[in-house]
């Protein structure tokens, strides 16, 4: 299904579960950078299916990728905020979800519907704010944890149409590769160049120009924790144990902030665990949300 957004864009949704599912029954997706909707499939079905047959997950991409139009010239992060608004309303999901990047969008998001100092009023709607909300790695710039040095020789080799480059660059900064991020900077490069001709890199290349705009959106600015205070209290954040070090460290310095929220560390989790949803998480995802239905009869 395509949903048109209040700018003329597009954004492609699919939905898997329970097609009459409620909105206190139905959760929201938001992916990485990167990442299509397709790709969070086996995540979404796996979700789902934890919930429960009353329940169903939407999952949408996000702009410049799969189905959905381009990043228009203004692109930020109110593009951002402005289309998890939209799929809200269009799916009347109450919960929502978010992972790594998507973590950054929905937190912010959120943050803008409570319409609180630290946001942008004209996204004002406590409407919106949902009934329950977690996040797993998200990648927010808490307080420097996230080294951000790297970001702009990646944009510049984006820029230039050197795929292989800027995705080493990228790997090795994120540090998402416990493996790739010691692989030597040249040979990393020259290996994803060549990966770059495969069906995975045609994405890859197409995908490049979408998540240059949105790292720098989500990442480039240093935010305190505070700022995040006002969240939901139930507010779930999420690491996982075999993640990279400054997301756990990101989610328990935002949890520690928020106050109401749990902090709950996957012992297996790596960043990627969600889009390959290993169960042991899916599961406690599905715990999360399905505890507040539970306790709201």
């Amino acid at each position: 299904m395509l949903v048109t957004a209040h700018d003329g864009g597009t954004l492609g949704l699919a939905s898997y579960g329970s097609a009459d599912a409620t909105g206190d029954r139905r959760v929201l997706v938001v992916g990485g950078a990167f990442l299509t909707a397709l790709i969070y499939r086996p995540f979404a079905l796996g979700l789902s299916r934890a919930l429960g047959d009353a329940w169903a997950v939407d999952v949408y991409d996000r702009r410049g990728r799969g189905r959905s139009s381009e990043q228009p010239e203004d692109y930020s992060l109110d593009t951002e905020i402005s289309d998890v608004q939209l799929m809200l309303r269009h799916t009347g999901a109450r919960n929502l979800f978010g992972h790594s990047l998507g973590g950054s969008v929905v937190l912010n998001a959120v943050q803008a519907f409570q319409g609180n100092d630290h946001s942008d009023r004209r996204f004002a709607d406590s409407d919106l704010v949902p009934d329950r909300l977690a996040v797993y790695d998200p990648a927010i710039n808490i307080e420097g944890e996230f080294n951000a040095s790297w970001m702009q020789d990646f944009v510049a080799e984006a820029d230039r149409g050197r795929t292989g480059r800027a995705l080493s660059i990228m790997h090795r900064g994120m540090r998402t590769s416990p493996t790739l991020s010691r692989v030597p900077a040249p040979l990393l490069a020259a290996l994803l160049g060549i990966a770059t001709r495969t069906r995975w890199g045609r994405t890859a290349r197409a995908l490049i120009s979408s998540g240059t705009g949105e790292l720098l959106a989500a990442l480039e600015e240093v935010e305190s924790a505070q700022e995040f205070s006002s969240l939901p209290a139930g507010t779930q954040f999420m690491a996982g144990a075999k993640s990279p070090e400054y997301f756990r460290t990101t989610a328990a310095k935002l949890h520690a902030a928020v106050p109401g929220s749990t902090y709950v560390e996957s012992p297996d989790g790596m960043h990627a665990s969600v889009p390959a949803a290993i169960g042991e998480l899916v599961g406690d995802i599905a715990a999360y949300f399905t505890d507040t239905a539970k306790n709201s009869g």
